[in-house]
């Protein structure tokens, strides 16, 4: 999100605070964690940035590029709309520190609605930059924040994303401990690429749950199966075996075909992957998002090539040790 020109002047902004997250993507476990499967998330190296200036006209504005609005405090969430209420809610809520209005400007460089994490890192980095306008805050109470104007806007979001973009790394997540971060600075190179295709992540979940209900005993042996590619996968990144990690990307897509959340296109983004890298797969939801391809440095400008070749756009990435960051 790039930000728009802002008319602010010295005169009237009293104060200026400025932070940014990651994005995220989820490495294995997709579907089979609302199950009580692991999965494993890590952050990458695209971040979102936001400014929060504390201003004297009693107004709350959002400048960004997926949209900018001006507001007095005080209007109910449902009149706002959905990509801003995050950050509404933030400053109607934290009202800056110290009364007055707030400006708050959005820029990322993370794709959006692609299922990258860009409503977590801006939500995470918003939070920060709210809550710094009153003095230094700490990761827990800003991933508080964070998730609770997520939920503004995904009601049932289970926090995860936010949490990984706060803390960055890699980490395992299950709906019972929440998220722990790994002690794995594995030097993982990533190849991601974006099908181009809009999805609905809640139409997917459901087509799931349907799946799950009409081959109980199949979806329990692929659950079972899911855990054990985790169980290796954990293995693989304490050492960096991105070879390994390939052949479990591979494994894993296979059970995300079985259950229904591929489709042609990412089906032939999967096979460009997999012929040009150590393995690849969908990441999130699926029906359309990402495919990330795990690779080498040595050999992503060669997958990046390939995905390029047959009209896919796509980055390299690695992962975020970092996480929230302040100033920049």
């Amino acid at each position: 999100m790039r930000p728009r020109s802002s008319k602010a002047t010295a005169s009237n902004i009293h104060a200026k605070s400025r932070a940014s997250a990651p994005g995220k993507i989820i490495l294995f476990g997709e579907h089979f964690v609302v199950y009580g499967v692991e999965a494993i998330l890590c952050a990458i190296d695209r971040r979102a940035t936001v400014t929060a200036e504390q201003t004297d006209d009693n107004m709350i504005s959002i400048e960004s590029d997926i949209g900018r609005m001006s507001s007095e405090p005080g209007r109910h969430i449902s009149d706002v709309t959905p990509e801003l209420r995050p950050f509404y809610h933030m400053a109607d809520v934290r009202g800056g520190g110290g009364g007055g209005g707030m400006r708050i400007t959005i820029e990322s460089e993370i794709p959006v609605g692609v299922g990258l994490g860009s409503s977590s890192a801006c939500c995470v980095a918003g939070a920060a930059a709210v809550l710094g306008l009153s003095g230094s805050a700490g990761r827990e109470d800003i991933l508080r924040l964070a998730v609770e104007a997520e939920r503004t806007i995904f009601e049932n979001t289970s926090g995860a994303d936010c949490a990984v973009c706060t803390y960055g790394g890699i980490g395992r997540y299950d709906k019972t401990s929440g998220l722990a971060r790994l002690d794995s600075d594995t030097g993982i190179d990533l190849v991601i690429a974006d099908s181009q295709t809009m999805h609905s992540t809640d139409a997917v979940v459901e087509r799931v749950r349907g799946f799950r209900e009409n081959n109980m005993g199949d979806f329990a042996r692929m659950c079972g199966e899911e855990s054990g590619i985790i169980d290796a996968v954990l293995g693989m990144l304490k050492v960096g075996d991105a070879c390994g990690l390939g052949k479990m990307a591979a494994r894993n897509q296979k059970l995300l075909q079985r259950i229904g959340v591929s489709n042609d296109t990412l089906d032939k983004m999967v096979r460009i992957g997999q012929d040009s890298s150590f393995g690849a797969k969908i990441t999130g939801a699926g029906d359309g998002g990402c495919v990330i391809a795990i690779t080498d440095e040595q050999g992503r400008e060669e997958v990046m090539e390939r995905f390029r070749r047959d009209g896919y756009e796509c980055f390299a990435a690695r992962i975020d040790c970092t996480g929230l960051s302040y100033g920049g």
